[in-house]
């Protein structure tokens, strides 16, 4: 039986794009698992009430509900300790929370600055209003405002923000070491979000991340190569 992912959409039901639920897909085909996706919006918080959970992504395995992206990998190593491991011992998982609370702080302030308002036009228009009143509290200012600098200082940000998966990235292929771990399915996850929502070109064609963001594409058959996308 296949695990049930709830995961976020826009409009169109396909078009999936949650940072933490693609965490949530990568996840799962490292430990080799059946997973049957199912679109949520932001506006139906009383579908996850079940899980406890006003927010994607929640799993259900059986009788089992899981919310919460660190949470859920945990769970996975827990439920099926004879698959690949994601987290690994002690030390090497206060490590990966480490990652896990840089991208969340650091990375994902940095692309919404490139690309929040369009996320906010491929969202359901039930979603809009909420998308946009919540962000623009959060931000002080306007969506439109918020971009209005995507080309210079808004790609700087970013470029700023990776500065450390970027040092890494040039002395080994992957964050995780010679294969990739949870470490990179938590920032592949992040880079999904603006790819499947976006056309705009965050990365520089040279640099490191855009070559290991490459290499990611490719894993699982193309697993995230062949989202779709807005």
């Amino acid at each position: 039986m296949a695990i049930i992912l709830y995961e976020l959409a826009g409009a169109d039901p396909d078009v999936r794009f949650s940072p933490y639920c693609w965490r949530i897909r990568l996840a799962l085909a490292h430990k080799g698992l059946a997973v049957e996706g199912l679109p949520w919006r932001f506006t139906e918080k009383d579908r996850l009430a079940f899980a406890g959970s006003e927010r994607v992504p929640v799993i259900v395995d059986g009788a089992r509900s899981v919310a919460d992206s660190w949470r859920i990998a945990e769970y996975l190593d827990e439920a099926y300790p004879d698959r690949p491991a994601l987290l690994g011992p002690a030390a090497g998982r206060a490590h990966l929370r480490f990652i896990n609370a840089w991208a969340d702080a650091s990375v994902h302030g940095a692309i919404a600055r490139c690309v929040i308002k369009d996320i906010h036009d491929v969202l359901a228009p039930q979603d809009q209003t909420y998308f946009r009143q919540s962000r623009e509290k959060a931000f002080g200012q306007s969506l439109e405002t918020v971009m209005a600098d995507r080309d210079t200082a808004g790609r700087a940000g970013l470029a700023a923000a990776l500065a450390p998966a970027r040092m890494l990235l040039r002395q080994q292929p992957w964050l995780g070491g010679a294969a990739p771990d949870y470490a990179d399915y938590i920032l592949l996850g992040s880079l999904q979000w603006p790819r499947c929502v976006s056309s705009f070109t965050l990365l520089a064609a040279d640099d490191p991340v855009a070559a290991w963001q490459a290499r990611g594409l490719a894993l699982f058959d193309g697993l995230l190569a062949n989202a779709k996308r807005a």
